[in-house]
């Protein structure tokens, strides 16, 4: 049983890297060692694109911290090369195309309640955040509803009303 649930918040580009990588290693910035020791095995991930505001995956840690220095992620800092790292197995990874709008579904978590209305984007300024249990199940059934919908829309003689 997880402990953690954890959000991330990582750029598209960075995202895309996990991505490449199959959602098989997640890496954190250098100042991120203390906050990625927390991580446990079986602690769920759920994936915040900074920038475009959305929500795009969910995956369960693998592996607690180990450090790597292989460049992968990228930052504006070029001598930074995310070496606080965790392995990871996906859950539920949404296309482009079906990524949930965070303006639509972030009022609604207990997470964004610490801030006022107005400023709840704040909530997601950071790298590693750890969120409500109802808040991660909350977004990842959503993920899945998408997702089994998108599954359903490519099957051969399915249509988006078919069961």
């Amino acid at each position: 049983m997880p402990r953690n649930y954890l959000m991330l918040a990582v750029s598209p580009d960075n995202y895309g890297v996990t991505r490449e990588q199959g959602f098989t290693v997640q890496g954190m910035r250098g100042n991120q060692k203390r906050k990625v020791q927390r991580v446990e095995v079986g602690d769920r991930i759920l994936f915040y694109l900074t920038g475009v505001q959305k929500f795009a995956a969910t995956a369960t840690a693998t592996s607690t911290l180990f450090e790597e220095h292989t460049p992968l992620w990228s930052n504006h800092n070029p001598d930074e090369d995310f070496p606080w790292r965790i392995k990871i197995k996906p859950a539920v990874v949404l296309d482009e195309d079906q990524f949930i709008d965070a303006m639509l579904i972030a009022p609604r978590m207990d997470y964004v309640k610490k801030w006022i209305p107005e400023w709840w984007p704040l909530a997601f300024v950071g790298d590693i955040h750890i969120i409500p249990k109802k808040d991660f199940l909350l977004l990842e059934e959503e993920m899945k509803k998408l997702a089994r919908t998108k599954k359903q829309e490519s099957q051969p003689g399915a249509s988006p009303a078919s069961p």
